[in-house]
Parts: structure tokens; sequence; C-alpha cells
């Protein structure tokens, strides 16, 4: 019981809110930015039931490296830490392949800061 009480459901709280914030952000604050560009780059903007499938998957892993990373580290670096791994990597590889509109990044770098942040604290209170 120790277990589900002290992992799972501080994994899953994290998860829920890493997928609500995600879905907020990018369907309601920064999908213009996206299928914008991908139109300007000849693409469809990928947002198939899969796509969202594949998000719910990532929230998950990330609210799992998260819990992983608050057994080691304060809130404040847990936070960070995870931040780093999950976005400014993710923005790296995708600026890379000249898929990110840069614009987007005024509104997701705080956004993401946050979401990075609820998921940490929902964490260390839980755990």
């Amino acid at each position: 019981m120790k277990f589900l009480t002290k992992t799972i459901l501080p994994i899953l709280a994290a998860t829920v809110w890493i997928s609500i914030s995600e879905f907020v952000r990018n369907e309601f604050i920064v999908k213009s930015f996206w299928t914008n560009h991908y139109n300007k780059l000849g693409l469809v903007f990928p947002s198939e039931p899969i796509n969202g499938a594949v998000w719910g998957i990532w929230s998950l892993l990330f609210a799992i490296a998260i819990f992983i990373l608050s057994t080691k580290f304060t809130l404040v670096q847990t936070t960070l830490f995870s931040w780093y791994m999950g976005f400014v990597l993710m923005w790296f590889v995708i600026g890379n392949m000249g898929v990110l509109p840069y614009g987007l990044l005024l509104y997701a770098i705080p956004l993401s800061l946050l979401e990075a942040f609820v998921a940490s604290l929902i964490i260390k209170k839980l755990s």
C-alpha cells in the first residue's frame, strides 16, 4: 500500500497535471504557431488521436523521470533538471530539424517551467 500511495499516486497525479498543461498550452495558446510554421514548410501539423496518445505516454515518462530526480534533489533542482531534460533538449532537437517555430518559445519557456515546477511539487508533496 505504501508503494501505491508514495510512488504510483504521485506519478499519476503529476502525469495528469503534465497532460492538462501540455494540452492547454499546445491546443489553446501556441497551436497557431505550430500550424502556421508547418504550413510554411508545406507540412500538416500532426494532430491525429495517435499523436495525443504519444503525448500521454510522454507525460507519464516525464512524470517518472521527475519522480526519480525528486528522490535525489531539492524541489528547485528537480524542477530545473526535469525542465532541461523534458523541454530544452526537445527544443534543441526540433529546432535543429527546422520544425520549431521559435516565436512560441516566448510562451513555452515560462509555461513549461511552470509545468515542471508544479509536477515536481506534486511529486514532492505526495511522495
